[in-house]
């Protein structure tokens, strides 16, 4: 690795600021924060805003807010996501650590795709595939995508009426009891399935977000049953949180401090 420039770093502390409290900040502000000499900040906060990186903020003299130049590069930055890419490398990252099979799954309909998948190297482990389709009621990954839907747009999409169907005889197959889970699912922020798809399999998921905060696919980790127990799940559990959420940050998604 090559040697770091001070100068870009510093002024790439000062942008970084701009990411906490209303956006808006004074030279003084930045002298404060990170104790830099005023004449350093001053050259590059003038650099900054010749660049258009910093604009001063209207009616506020000595303020600056981010310009219009982060935000061009961040929209660069999301035109070339791709969430299958960088749901197989978190996925990859999240199997190596736990040595289960894990999934990241969309949802389309009443169904979920998984779209990334590593496999565990267990000789016993869940077996499947990126692009199957799968009842999303019967699925952890499903039942968190679910619950993270308006109250409105999950009652068009299985309604009362509706009759879901049974993968295995712990599949919920009543919209009112599905309705139940997913209350606590969305209190808990993170689905478990109780061999719901698979009776020999259980699993856990978490919300993945994205840079708007909407939840845009789940992270989840399928474990055989002869693997699986309450202290086990919770390991998981948590291992499935920081997956999502790191995935969550590759999508531009910043959690709340």
């Amino acid at each position: 690795m090559g040697r770091l420039v001070p100068a870009v770093t510093r002024a790439l502390d000062i942008l970084e600021l701009f990411l906490d409290g209303d956006g808006t900040l004074s030279a003084p502000d930045i002298v404060r924060k990170l104790q830099l000499p005023r004449t350093t900040v001053h050259e590059l906060v003038t650099t900054l805003a010749a660049r258009s990186y910093i604009v001063q903020v209207p009616g506020q003299p000595g303020r600056y807010r981010l310009g219009v130049r982060p935000y061009q590069l961040g929209s660069r930055y999301a035109e070339q996501l791709d969430l299958a890419a960088e749901g197989q490398q978190v996925a990859r990252s999240v199997a190596e650590t736990c040595d289960e099979t894990v999934h990241v799954a969309i949802l389309e309909g009443t169904d979920v795709i998984y779209i990334a998948k590593v496999d565990s190297t267990h000789a016993v482990r869940m077996v499947s595939a990126a692009g199957r389709r799968l009842p999303a009621h019967c699925t952890s990954v499903g039942k968190m995508l679910l619950a993270s839907l308006p109250e409105q747009e999950l009652a068009a999409r299985i309604p009362d009426g509706a009759e879901l169907v049974a993968m295995t005889p712990n599949s919920i197959t009543d919209p009112v009891a599905l309705r139940e889970a997913l209350a606590g699912i969305r209190q808990r922020g993170i689905a478990v399935e109780n061999r719901e798809s698979n009776p020999d399999v259980s699993c856990v998921a978490a919300p993945v977000r994205d840079r708007t905060g909407r939840v845009v696919a789940a992270l989840s980790i399928s474990v055989p049953m002869i693997r699986w127990s309450d202290e086990r799940r919770a390991e998981l559990e948590q291992l499935a949180v920081k997956g999502a959420a790191e995935l969550s940050e590759h999508l531009g998604h910043r959690s709340a401090v």
